[in-house]
């Protein structure tokens, strides 16, 4: 008897064992099954290349910028297209992997629980938030420089542009992409995955600080002779700006100022407020996560005045400081930026509706009015407000020092505060130069055909 009681526990204990697993299962395949099916083993799925041959990316006006046919992946018909696209398209190796074809490739394949995957030259169709024409655009605008340029609409989250360069044509790889440093890093999407020094873009977060914690803030001057002497380090500043108030410090982009407020501050408070503006986070983008920010508060005085200006080892991610500059423009709030506009499976059923996923308070409501008006000044006074028609634009400008004999990052960062162009955006060019000369520029050129069109 006592033996039949022992087989019949682990009887018990194996049925058990094998309802666990079922219901583990059943929880992967529910969840994961997509990815399962379109791994790249999938011969069904994948040519022997390696290429995925279902499924269709589209833009958000329509336009195909990549589709299988005959068993192969085929592109859009303007090299300068692909090459714009690129990284938010994919390529056909899978080495972009923020790419949809490789990121999102379980929806290409047209997946759902009850059929499956279907076959080759079939699959979903995926459409993307971006447009080909101002991708189009800001590839042109960057004119072969390495950097990134983005626009999202800041009320919906939609993300209308984003470039990163270098790029390639994903038909004709370079032979040399490996080895020539024309390339380097052209994989990476630098918009999501990358962090660089801010420069002056950062002077946003010390000036939201002062208003917030300083009494008296906006009564005050500052005397500006070119430098300023903190600790052991001499903050160098672009010009002799002599007297000045907050609002003509913020335009002249004084370092001395805004050195000796990151002093006043101190270490905590900037701190708090760098990762209340969401510059440390990471941000969630259709399952793509971008890269956080990093800052080292453990210094002198000195150092501080340095990080207060958005240098030292100050290192900002442009995705969360374009989100960031849409919770300005926001009043506190921005809407979460996403890519995947609309999807429809292999039987031709549409996705949901996207819900639009908002931020926290990265910055006060109060204070995020006061900041806006301030970063319009610069246009007015410093940008040049003639160079950005029919925008009511609030931008700041940052030329970042990232080593000696090294030409500095160019950055350019803000929104439209435009009823029918609720856009926030951000540039960087690396090496650049001037922030506002330069990365203004590009963002000009962008801007201009978003809200004006193109010149007929």
């Amino acid at each position: 008897m006592k033996k039949i009681e022992n087989r019949a526990v682990v009887c018990l204990l194996l049925a058990l064992a094998l309802a666990a697993g079922m219901v583990f299962f059943l929880f992967r395949y529910l969840t994961q099954g997509g990815d399962w099916a379109s791994s790249a083993f999938n011969r069904h799925l994948y040519n022997t290349q390696g290429q995925l041959t279902a499924g269709t990316v589209l833009d958000r006006d329509g336009d195909v910028l990549s589709s299988a046919q005959d068993g192969k992946r085929t592109y859009y018909d303007s090299e300068t297209v692909r090459k714009a696209t690129l990284h938010a398209v994919g390529d056909l190796q899978g080495n972009v992997g923020a790419g949809a074809l490789n990121a999102f490739a379980g929806r290409l394949t047209g997946w759902n629980l009850f059929n499956g995957a279907f076959g080759a030259d079939r699959g979903g169709e995926l459409t993307l938030t971006i447009d080909a024409r101002y991708n189009y655009e800001a590839y042109q605008a960057l004119n072969g420089r390495a950097g990134t340029v983005a626009v999202y609409n800041y009320k919906t989250g939609e993300i209308l542009c984003m470039v990163s360069a270098p790029s390639y044509d994903p038909l004709h790889v370079p032979e040399d992409i490996e080895t020539n440093d024309r390339y380097k890093g052209a994989y990476v999407n630098r918009f999501l995955s990358s962090a660089f020094t801010p420069g002056s873009v950062y002077k946003t977060v010390t000036l939201t600080a002062a208003l917030e914690t300083i009494p008296g803030i906006e009564s005050r001057t500052w005397n500006c002779a070119g430098s300023v002497q903190i600790g052991e380090e001499t903050i160098v500043c672009s010009g002799v700006h002599g007297e000045q108030d907050i609002a003509a410090a913020f335009a002249n982009s004084c370092n001395a100022a805004f050195a000796s407020i990151a002093v006043e501050l101190g270490a905590d408070t900037l701190r708090k407020y760098t990762e209340k503006a969401g510059l440390t986070a990471s941000y969630n983008i259709d399952g793509l996560a971008s890269a956080r920010g990093s800052f080292d508060w453990a210094m002198d005085d000195g150092r501080l005045g340095w990080a207060g200006v958005g240098q030292d080892k100050d290192l900002v991610n442009p995705c969360a400081l374009m989100v960031y500059m849409g919770a300005i423009a926001g009043g506190g709030k921005a809407a979460e930026p996403y890519l995947i506009l609309k999807t429809r499976n292999g039987l031709g059923l549409p996705s949901l509706p996207h819900w639009t996923r908002r931020t926290g308070a990265l910055i006060d409501p109060a204070t995020a009015e006061k900041l806006a008006d301030l970063m319009a000044g610069n246009v007015e006074k410093t940008y040049g407000k003639s160079r950005f028609p029919n925008m009511d634009l609030c931008a700041k400008s940052g030329t970042a020092e990232v080593g000696e004999g090294e030409a500095p990052h160019a950055w350019f960062a803000g929104f439209l505060r435009n009823e029918d162009a609720p856009l926030a955006f951000v540039v960087l060019v690396e090496h650049g130069g001037g922030g506002s000369a330069v990365a203004g520029g590009v963002a000009g050129r962008v801007l201009d055909v978003i809200v004006n069109g193109y010149a007929k």
